[in-house]
């Protein structure tokens, strides 16, 4: 341990990312029958445990109180699966096992789990980015009736599942302890949001559920959405780029506001969202645990803005708002002014690429001037090229009021550049009061000679860690 730069300690084993070799694994798995209390091993991002896991399995029978297995991006081999398996008996407590990032899973999950039999107290198993095939997914199905303490099964970006999330979707109702289902990136198919549907009325436990980047189930919601409703101890809803069409809106809006503990909703990169004429953003009002709303890129116009700006005076807990990429808040962000001003929480606003002008920062400005936002944290004003240099000063003037921001992005679009205005001064006076301020985007802002050296006299004045990406 020493010799890898760590500190020994009897429970916990961490070992992330120490560029172990295989003979480093060797002499660790000698040195198991010292640590008979240990619970927690995490080898994660060493390559080279890959090829070499039996060397240390063979001896997990030392550490029988094992609860915490983290093998994550270690190239593990099929041998190192079957190993692993194999292991599990000698490590009855094991709780949490986390195999993600290694794609060599693929196909030869079943080596691991025809090894797991009734009694196994796992409660989270994550095997995200695994390559996992078809077949694995119905290898998974078969043995969730022998974990029915699992309360996190996290399949992510997991391409080929999703043709098996049927056979998935009927065997959940073993595990009705689940609380968080990510199934992001996973391939699902309308006929796989049915029958993720159906198992839901078996999942009153549910905390998190994450179905994000399945475009595919785009117009299956109208069809399946009679057991979400149920989920009333459902906190984290993610549906961001799920290809949503406008008779989905209608069906989440009547579903969506009867999750009354529902804290973080992502509806971004679904434009039919703003373009619905069933307005789901105004019944968010019915949601007053909701902390984040992120929208981005999901085609508002000024109506369904208005619809939001309305419902957010009735979100006293929101932290964090993103409307990036919604063109219609330039010129209108004079909607959300009340929201924004009963917003005391908030901590992070993102208004990239929101076609802001001189008139939506001035009013921002006010609205800290006047105490609101006094707990800000991330600003993201980036990819708004329409804001003058008259705009960008004002802003500039007016900062130093957000004493706990930090970090800050006025980058420029990727396909331009701009010189630096006077603002930059006004800046850099304003980033003396801010203490807290650690990041400041402004990519593709031209800085002049001078304003390089204000620059470099402002780094060496103020001993400040600050990162200016510019």
């Amino acid at each position: 341990m020493q010799k890898l730069g760590k500190e020994p300690n009897s429970k916990n084993l961490d070992l992330n990312n120490c560029a172990l070799s295989a003979a480093d694994v060797t002499e660790l798995a000698s040195l198991l029958q010292f640590l008979p209390e240990l619970e927690e091993i995490s080898l994660s991002w060493n390559g080279c445990v890959g090829g070499t896991l039996k060397a240390l399995t063979v001896h997990l029978h030392h550490v029988n109180l094992l609860k915490v297995l983290r093998l994550n991006n270690c190239r593990l081999t099929a041998e190192d699966v079957t190993s692993l398996g194999e292991a599990f008996e000698i490590v009855p407590q094991l709780e949490e096992l986390d195999l993600s990032w290694n794609s060599n899973i693929g196909g030869k999950l079943s080596l691991l789990t025809k090894k797991i039999h009734k009694g196994c107290k796992i409660k989270l198993l994550k095997i995200t980015d695994c390559n996992l095939t078809a077949k694995d997914g119905e290898s998974l199905a078969e043995i969730l009736n022998v974990i029915p303490n699992l309360e996190v099964l996290d399949l992510s970006i997991n391409k080929h599942i999703g043709s098996s999330m049927k056979v998935i979707a009927q065997d959940l109702k073993n595990v009705p302890g689940l609380k968080e289902l990510n199934l992001h990136m996973c391939g699902l198919k309308q006929d796989s949001l049915q029958g993720l549907d159906t198992a839901l009325q078996h999942l009153a436990e549910l905390r998190k559920l994450d179905i994000s980047c399945n475009k595919e189930i785009g117009g299956g919601f109208k069809d399946s959405t009679a057991h979400l409703a149920s989920l009333g101890n459902l906190e984290v809803l993610d549906l961001h780029q799920c290809g949503v069409t406008e008779e989905d809106v209608t069906a989440l809006s009547q579903v969506i506001p009867l999750l009354s503990g529902l804290e973080e909703l992502n509806l971004s990169s679904n434009k039919n969202v703003g373009a619905s004429s069933d307005h789901l953003l105004g019944r968010l009002r019915f949601l007053p645990k909701l902390k984040s709303v992120a929208i981005s890129n999901c085609g508002l116009g000024t109506e369904s803005l208005s619809s939001l700006a309305e419902a957010a005076l009735h979100l006293p807990e929101l932290e964090i708002l993103d409307l990036s990429w919604n063109k219609c808040v330039g010129g209108n962000l004079k909607l959300l002014l009340g929201a924004l001003k009963l917003a005391t929480e908030i901590q992070v606003l993102r208004l990239s690429s929101c076609n802001l002008v001189a008139e939506d920062l001035a009013l921002l400005t006010l609205l800290t001037q006047d105490g609101h936002l006094a707990r800000l944290r991330k600003l993201d004003l980036s990819y708004n090229n329409n804001i003058s240099d008259e705009g960008w000063v004002v802003f500039c003037q007016g900062l130093a009021v957000l004493k706990e921001l930090s970090e800050l992005d006025v980058s420029l679009r990727p396909s331009s550049c701009r010189d630096c205005g006077r603002w930059f001064s006004e800046l850099l006076v304003a980033l003396t009061e801010l203490p807290a301020l650690a990041e400041l985007g402004m990519q593709r802002w031209v800085l002049s000679e001078s304003q390089r050296k204000q620059l470099e006299s402002f780094n060496q004045d103020n001993k400040r860690n600050i990162r200016f990406d510019c």
